[in-house]
């Protein structure tokens, strides 16, 4: 009986008088989350490649003058030390153990102070602000980089060995073994966490409404400001989140069928 004292038609006739400020809304998490995908899989990308990587600078310390290989001590560890994998599992480590909440408002508050980085105060498309955007997607970014790049990793690892040998007889290089031969299966086989990572930022931009950016949820919060009404605004967002979580999911999964019908014998 409570509910239905809430959830009335005539404060849904209210909330549809702002139906511009849910499609705004709309404009700004799809774009949101597209800039964050395409960037949170470059870093996600370069991550992943780095805790892979075989540099260690220090590797001359696992020979003794006698010539024979150190199998323990000081030097064996420093020998063996890779400060690329160190820099890239810090950094995943650190951004998959801390709350979004709280990068978001690092990156805004600190990265993006007008004495470090003085955003200008403009707008795109005429209700963007760029000055709240751009440090929302770059705290999207830089948390979905984190999860990517364990896809990714896991993904690469998954491929046999034997093709990168076989890629290396035939004289190609190391860039071109990892783009060429190992980077396009792995992707395949990693593309349904991929998709679901998609998702997953989608839901996840609704956070950046706490520092104003424009989208779905900062449209609730106005509504709610000017009409007092807070549930039926909630319903409609839920509803605009599935319209845009559900189509994609399927549209990847669509597109996951076809790149494994070569696989099928």
């Amino acid at each position: 009986i409570f509910m239905k004292q809430l959830v009335t038609a005539a404060n849904f006739a209210k909330v549809a008088q702002y139906a511009d400020l849910f499609k705004q809304g709309m404009v700004c998490t799809v774009l949101l989350s597209a800039l964050t995908v395409f960037f949170g899989f470059l870093l996600g990308l370069l991550l992943a490649v780095m805790r892979l990587s075989s540099v260690q600078p220090f590797r001359f310390f696992s020979v003794t003058r006698d010539g024979h290989f150190r199998e323990q001590g000081f030097l064996f560890h420093l020998s063996r030390f890779n400060p690329l994998s160190l820099l890239a599992t810090a950094y995943v480590e650190v951004f998959r153990a801390t709350p979004m909440l709280v990068q978001l408002w690092l990156v805004y508050f600190l990265l993006f102070d007008k004495s470090v980085i003085d955003l200008p105060k403009t707008t795109l498309f005429g209700f963007i602000r760029l000055e709240r955007f751009i440090p929302g997607v770059v705290a999207l970014a830089l948390n979905s980089g984190a999860y990517l790049a364990e896809i990714i990793r896991a993904g690469i690892q998954s491929i046999d060995g034997g093709q990168s040998e076989a890629a290396r007889s035939l004289g190609l290089s190391k860039k071109q073994t990892l783009r060429s031969v190992i980077l396009p299966p792995a992707i395949k086989n990693t593309l349904p966490a991929i998709a679901n990572e998609f998702v997953t930022i989608i839901k996840e931009s609704s956070i950046t409404y706490t520092i104003g950016v424009q989208d779905i949820m900062s449209a609730v919060n106005d509504i709610k400001g000017a009409t007092y009404v807070i549930i039926e605004p909630l319903i409609v967002a839920t509803v605009l989140y599935f319209c845009l979580t559900f189509p994609t999911s399927k549209i990847i999964a669509y597109f996951e069928r076809r790149m494994s019908r070569g696989d099928r014998r």
